[in-house]
């Protein structure tokens, strides 16, 4: 392992106040950060808020204050939020911090005076909530793929960054360089974009219509565009260009992001990291939505889960657990309280607090109130023994993986595989007998020692837990207790007072909340009524879909193969409720004698049927029995 560690988080847009997204993000975030603490490598965790661009000024203009107080009063809602999660950052960044605008001049003014910056006029389509101008080709049905609105055409005369001059660059560092992007599929989806002539970005905005920003340090017109500030947050922190930080860090830089941020991250951060002589970061690690009933959380659903809310209803540890064990990373996860609770029940109240409850409880009966190290141990206790050493080296492996919840999972064999201990031991049965006092000790050693492994996995995690089993363990310095100490069979001192304390995880009863009135379900309205003879013009048949993959550049549509007894291409706006590996092997209908078309760029010859499921998401149309590929649907 690196003997340095810096990860970072994106900065967080102050258009909204904090949500479950922003959280996981973070906590993942701060436990890759305690565990490199653990593992005795210097680390560094940066955090913060991106505060320039239309949209604050649009949000400040509605609330009638200024950008600076509006973005003052959302980021301190994201500051004063992370202590509450326990979250461990060394800094927290501003892009209105007065060392972050020098920087950002700085570097426009080094990339500038390279000739890779240059005045030219621009005309296209405007989204304001993505702050980017899109190509005709990129737009869906004329609408942003990302928020369904029609952006405004405008002709602008502003200032580019040569981005095409790196496109051969970027693709080989990133074949040369497999890691570089994580997981693998977002690695294939920047490929997938380069494939593509890539445009050069333009890096303006004029004050004609927007001033809150960082201005131009070679045109006083000018601001710079937002994500030209944004990204150039993560060696301001280390103190670029001549901070001790940013050469010890800098190399080992890993960046934390959603996977609708991949483009800036993937594309632009990289080029304008070359064009400035700066080498690329270490990894760009990617992750995937937590979504409410099959929907992305969003304001205008009303299905925006709050972080504090369930710290304060079920603790913070259990939050910070549920967040890490139920999302594969790079994957999409739906939330649901109900599961939240059948984890903090199943996994934490019976397995983990159960464990220490029933140790704590012998130990203090049976041992005198301290730690007795009994008898050398036997072929049985080596087991033991060996599932914590296990435990170790595969939680490192989920660490090196991004597979936290694989790391977890191997945690919870070893707590499983000790609570069997007990049941094999029967401590209880040994206590009966004096002549069993030496084997009991061991036994007891035995269980406790695996509190104190199991208490040091757990610390990234869930940190407030592995504190309180520490103290009941009687170690009042718990610095020693790293990943080293993790892999050292006999680390519990012989002579430590035990105490035992209060359940770690009560259970918890789960109630859905029942909704008072019911408001009237808005129909969509019927359409004009046809003929027989015109639907008779429509053929429907059942196909099977064979493969299914993204299309790049869009948020919605996925490309698939079916066979309907003939192949064919179909592209569906059903990214965003299905992933393609759960789609591969479905029976499905489509409307096959479709005009064919072309939807971002791929040809689309069909469309697949579904149903919008009272707004919480599409729904295949399905069969109730097998049907026959092909077969009419009459």
């Amino acid at each position: 392992m690196d003997n340095a560690f810096y990860v970072t988080t994106p900065i967080y847009y102050v258009n909204a106040s904090p949500h479950i997204g922003h959280a996981y993000t973070t906590i993942i975030a701060d436990v890759m950060a305690r565990y490199h603490r653990l593992a005795g490598c210097r680390t560094f965790f940066s955090t913060g808020t991106d505060e320039h661009g239309d949209k604050i000024a649009e949000a400040a203009q509605k609330g009638n204050v200024t950008p600076q107080d509006y973005a003052d009063r959302i980021s301190v809602q994201f500051r004063d939020l992370w202590p509450k999660l326990a979250i461990t950052n060394d800094i927290f960044i501003r892009t209105t911090d007065e060392n972050h605008v020098e920087t950002v001049t700085g570097i426009l003014r080094k990339v500038h005076d390279a000739g890779d910056i240059y005045f030219g006029q621009y005309e296209g389509f405007y989204c304001v909530g993505c702050e980017r101008f899109y190509m005709e080709k990129e737009l869906v049905d004329g609408c942003c793929p990302d928020h369904q609105t029609k952006p405004e055409y405008r002709k602008e005369s502003n200032y580019f960054f040569r981005m095409s001059k790196y496109q051969d660059w970027l693709i080989g560092y990133i074949k040369d360089h497999p890691d570089f992007i994580r997981p693998e599929r977002y690695k294939n989806e920047v490929l997938a974009f380069l494939r593509e002539p890539l445009e050069d970005l333009c890096i303006s905005r004029p004050k004609t219509r927007l001033t809150w920003g960082v201005t131009l340090p070679f045109d006083e017109n000018y601001v710079t565009y937002v994500w030209f500030d944004a990204l150039i947050n993560y060696i301001t922190v280390l103190g670029y260009p001549d901070g001790e930080n940013f050469r010890a860090f800098w190399p080992f830089a890993q960046h934390l992001i959603a996977k609708d941020i991949l483009k800036p991250h993937g594309i632009y951060w990289p080029t304008m990291l070359k064009a400035a002589g700066i080498e690329p970061y270490r990894h760009l690690n990617v992750h995937g939505y937590w979504t409410v009933d099959q929907s992305k959380m969003s304001k205008s659903l009303g299905n925006v889960i709050k972080p504090l809310d369930l710290k304060d209803k079920y603790g913070l540890d259990a939050f910070r657990y549920f967040l890490l064990r139920d999302m594969v990373f790079g994957l999409d996860s739906s939330f649901s309280e109900e599961a939240f609770v059948q984890r903090v029940n199943s996994d934490l109240a019976n397995d983990l607090g159960n464990l220490v409850s029933r140790t704590m409880t012998m130990a203090v009966k049976n041992s005198g109130g301290t730690v007795v190290c009994g008898d050398a141990a036997v072929e049985k206790d080596r087991c033991l023994e060996e599932a914590a050493t296990g435990a170790v080296s595969e939680v490192a492996n989920g660490f090196q993986e991004l597979a936290f919840h694989k790391a977890l999972i191997a945690i919870w064999e070893l707590i499983n595989r000790t609570n069997k201990y007990i049941v094999e031991e029967e401590p209880w049965n040994l206590a009966k007998a004096p002549e069993n006092k030496a084997r009991l000790d061991t036994v007891i050693y035995n269980l406790l020692e695996s509190l104190r492994i199991i208490a040091i996995l757990i610390s990234p995690f869930m940190p407030g837990t592995s504190e309180k089993i520490m103290a009941q363990l009687g170690i009042a310095d718990v610095s020693g207790q790293n990943l080293e100490s993790a892999r050292r069979w006999g680390g519990l001192h012989e002579g430590n007072v035990l105490k035992r304390g209060e359940a770690l995880f009560p259970r918890v009863e789960f109630k859905k909340e029942e909704k008072t009135s019911v408001p009237e379900k808005k129909m969509t309205p019927v359409k004009p009524e046809i003929s027989y003879e015109d639907f008779d013009k429509i053929d429907l048949r059942v196909a099977e879909i064979l493969e299914a993959q993204y299309v790049p550049k869009s948020k919605k549509l996925v490309k698939l193969k079916i066979d309907m007894g003939q192949e064919r291409q179909i592209v569906a706006g059903i990214a965003e409720h299905y992933k393609p590996e759960d789609l591969v092997g479905k029976k499905v209908v489509v409307l096959c004698n479709l005009k064919p078309t072309k939807l971002m760029g791929v040809e689309s010859n069909g469309m697949l049927l579904a149903t919008d499921t009272d707004g919480a998401g599409l729904t295949l149309i399905g069969f109730d029995r097998t049907p026959e590929k092909g077969a009419k649907v009459r």
